[in-house]
């Protein structure tokens, strides 16, 4: 059936309407609709946002298909409300050439579950000392416009300066995994008192918090945008609140873990509380909840990082980095910010759909949820309380760090184009 009405939703979290999908578009947007030849969506008491956008997911294909794969990732996404999501480089090979990202692209395009937008190395085999073939990436057929060795910091000033100058030429961005090597070498977790008491190996602020003020001051210089991904610190706000001050284009994003989770969840010795950046104070937590509500960080993005069993139930220090989150973000957000009432549902929006379509081009997506526009949308029963269970995860990997914690908020219904790949909370 080509139409669908969507009954009663609030639309951004506002007074309830009704909207109507006709083919990949929404034909329309109002009260009283008619529903004849429509497929009916009850949606009293749900809110409707524009399918969400993640700007920053590991797929783990091509390598690491035992973690994940672009099938299974994108899978989570749908469940999660995504339907667009930006696929980390550090793939196996890596994802610096036109042949590796064309292929994760046409992958996405096969499965048909959510929009899959390669995002391309910035050097030769995240390997710091050469750039990669950004311009066959971006000439492809996967039209690459973000550039990130994420998982690496690129920590060569003049790689990073040409990085930046290069992509400026095509409106491009490099999203840059803000960690100082010497500076973390041996770390374990956030260093600290926490970190002190259990002598574990400490990763420093100062490491995350360096890389960004030499970054947004080379993105002046060469008037080019930089993207600071996982942003993890009280310090790192105020650098970027800074470089924003005097007009340099500079965005950032936080993940959901670091708004709710802190460095005291590590006594446990549990690894899938091992994620990097690490998990940082309750201040941290704090200043990052306020950044974003004010806007100086400008999106949610999950670092959906997918591991095997083996991988991580094993000693700490062994343990890969890394947690699940395509299928909970939405959900955490809700708790540390709309149930907070720093955001309402709109801001959700902004934060998690239309910035991140601006910032990674996401061409048809983080649009506004008016007639005219793709049918990419997402429904959610803010009302539904329920903990979280791992093994109904279409994800492949388990990993995640809310097990047995009851979360708000659920995904009822995403659609892609105007197709359903969650029904009811099942996949399509």
């Amino acid at each position: 059936m080509s139409k669908i009405l969507i009954r009663g939703a609030k639309v951004l979290g506002g007074e309830p309407q009704d909207v109507l999908i006709d083919g990949e578009t929404i034909a329309a947007v109002g009260s009283g609709l008619s529903d004849e030849g429509a497929q009916v969506v009850e949606a009293d008491g749900k809110v409707l946002l524009p399918g969400l956008v993640d700007l920053h997911t590991h797929l783990r294909e091509p390598g690491r298909e035992d973690s994940e794969t672009v099938l299974t990732g994108t899978r989570a996404a749908a469940s999660g409300g995504y339907t667009s999501v930006f696929a980390m480089a550090n793939t196996f090979p890596v994802a610096d050439t036109a042949g590796v990202v064309e292929q994760v692209y046409r992958l996405g395009q096969e499965h048909g579950y959510c929009d899959v937008q390669p995002i391309g190395a910035v050097t030769v085999g995240l390997e710091g000392r050469k750039l990669a073939e950004l311009g066959a990436m971006h000439e492809s057929a996967a039209g690459v416009t973000v550039f990130s060795d994420d998982g690496k910091c690129v920590d060569d000033a003049v790689i990073m300066r040409r990085a930046l100058e290069y992509v400026k030429a095509f409106g491009g961005v490099v999203a840059q995994h803000a960690q100082e090597p010497r500076l973390t070498e041996g770390a374990q977790m956030n260093e600290g008192i926490v970190s002190a008491e259990l002598g574990l190996g400490g990763w420093p602020a100062v490491a995350e918090e360096s890389i960004i003020a030499r970054d947004v001051l080379l993105a002046e210089h060469v008037s080019s945008r930089v993207h600071i991904c996982h942003l993890s610190t009280a310090g790192s706000v105020e650098i970027v609140r800074w470089a924003k001050s005097r007009g340099i284009d500079v965005t950032a994003e936080v993940t959901p873990h670091h708004l709710l989770l802190t460095d005291e969840l590590v006594r446990t010795y549990d690894p899938v509380y091992k994620v990097n950046p690490p998990l940082r104070t309750e201040r941290d937590v704090l200043a990052l909840r306020e950044a974003l509500a004010d806007g100086t960080i400008d999106i949610v993005a999950t670092d959906h990082a997918p591991h095997p069993h083996e991988d991580k139930d094993c000693e700490w220090a062994a343990a890969a980095m890394g947690m699940v989150g395509l299928e909970t973000a939405l959900s955490v957000v809700q708790q540390t910010m709309v149930d907070s009432g720093l955001l309402d549902w709109a801001a959700v929006a902004e934060r998690m759909s239309f910035a991140p379509a601006r910032i990674g081009r996401a061409t048809g997506h983080g649009r506004p949820v008016s007639a005219g526009e793709p049918a990419n949308l997402t429904l959610v029963d803010p009302a539904y309380r329920g903990a979280v269970d791992p093994a109904g995860f279409a994800s492949r990997s388990r990993n995640t760090p809310y097990e047995g914690r009851e979360l708000p908020g659920r995904v009822t219904y995403t659609w892609l184009r105007g197709r359903a790949t969650l029904v009811d909370g099942k996949l399509a």
